[in-house]
């Protein structure tokens, strides 16, 4: 028999949950060396809600798991890390009128960054997560980011921002299998976390109060909420595409105040505070410099759809750099700019100031800050942010 030492080494970020458990028992049967490490990234619990987020519990079960599986188990914590990379990152974006997304940079920075400096140094050669998509290596030897076999938990999104040397050194090792078959491997091994709930909200931090957690940084200041009709003459006059609406408050009527333009994003609904209305009111816009939040009344308000989108270059990154298309050059690409959003046709063009994405079909709400991801049939190629 094979000494356990000659195998190759991979260190699994066991979270608590039923995907990375049986991601790290996949492993451990296709004969890897398998180490369990469970991350601790957040403290502080503002804004909170009860019962979300239970890191105790879920390092009690990533243990369980690791004991069931008979493999080492480690554990760290990253908070400080996650602090100054994710958190710092989202209160920036938010008091800018930006919309972040910081399970993106949690992947970018913390999953396959600082968890995966910690892993090498315990010796692995590869780092492994539960996440719902998988890697390929492609003819040119480069590593391609493939979408997860389950469309409908595939999670290649989160990671439109790891790179080359990163993809090198992971492990997906349930990418290929769909969510029901996943709880049906726990199951039959008796793992701990077979019927525990997938978990939701910011990665690490779990459901928020979003306004509470703000308040940790951003000072509420109260404002006005305008409405805007949707026969207003600037959607008519709008011929540039790629730029946003500009609205004052003289284009509306105002219908109520709010408490920070900072605590909110463009497309909501919940949280406006504004009833007597025929049809819901979403955001269709935020000005952080008058504190004014705009609003406009039912989803189908033309100020919750663009038809194009802009992202500098210096916020864009190809996954497979040899998929990039140069300056003057354009391609018709599956398009996301947000998870499990079905994928849309759009053009990306380069130019020299920037990438200009063309949609097929006007998209609802687009905000800057947002990710936004190509695809190549199922292949993510590349990302950027959202910057008009």
């Amino acid at each position: 028999m094979e000494n356990k030492d000659t195998k190759p080494s991979v260190v699994v970020g066991l979270s608590g949950g039923v995907d990375s458990s049986v991601a790290a028992y996949l492993l451990k049967e296709q004969g890897y060396n398998v180490i369990g490490m469970f991350m601790r990234n957040w403290h502080d619990t503002t804004g909170t809600l009860d019962g979300d987020c239970p890191w105790e519990d879920d390092r009690m079960f990533a243990e369980l798991v690791a004991k069931k599986l008979d493999i080492e188990f480690h554990y760290i914590d990253l908070s400080e890390t996650y602090r100054t990379k994710v958190v710092e990152y989202m209160f920036s974006e938010y008091e800018k009128g930006r919309t972040p997304n910081p399970d993106v940079l949690c992947n970018r920075e913390i999953k396959f960054a600082a968890f995966a400096d910690a892993a090498f140094k315990l010796g692995a050669q590869f780092v492994a997560t539960g996440h719902y998509c998988q890697v390929n290596q492609h003819e040119n030897s480069e590593f391609q980011l493939i979408a997860g076999k389950d469309k409908n938990k595939d999670q290649s999104y989160f990671l439109c921002q790891v790179n080359q040397a990163q993809l090198s050194k992971t492990l997906f090792p349930i990418g290929h299998l769909d969510k029901p078959e996943v709880r049906e491997i726990a199951l039959r091994e008796g793992l701990a976390t077979a019927k525990r709930k997938d978990s939701q909200g910011i990665c690490f931090v779990g459901k928020v109060d979003l306004p509470v957690f703000l308040q940790q940084k951003l000072k509420a200041k109260q404002g006005d909420i305008i409405e805007i009709p949707r026969n207003w003459t600037g959607y008519e006059n709008h011929t540039d595409i790629f730029a946003p609406y500009n609205y004052n408050p003289a284009d509306g009527v105002k219908v109520g105040e709010h408490n920070g333009a900072h605590y909110y994003t463009v497309g909501q609904r919940k949280g406006l505070g504004v009833g007597g209305k025929v049809d819901p009111l979403f955001v269709i816009g935020i000005d952080t410099q008058t504190n004014t939040v705009y609003v406009g009344m039912s989803d189908t308000h033309p100020g919750l759809y663009r038809k194009g989108l802009m992202a500098q270059t210096s916020e864009w990154h190809w996954v497979r750099p040899s998929a990039q298309i140069n300056v003057g050059e354009s391609k018709e690409y599956d398009t996301r700019i947000r998870y499990r959003q079905p994928l849309q046709k759009a053009t990306t063009e380069i130019k020299e100031d920037g990438i200009y994405i063309t949609f097929d079909q006007p998209q609802r709400g687009a905000a800057p800050g947002q990710f936004i991801a190509i695809y190549e049939g199922e292949e993510l190629v590349g990302s950027g942010v959202i910057h008009v």
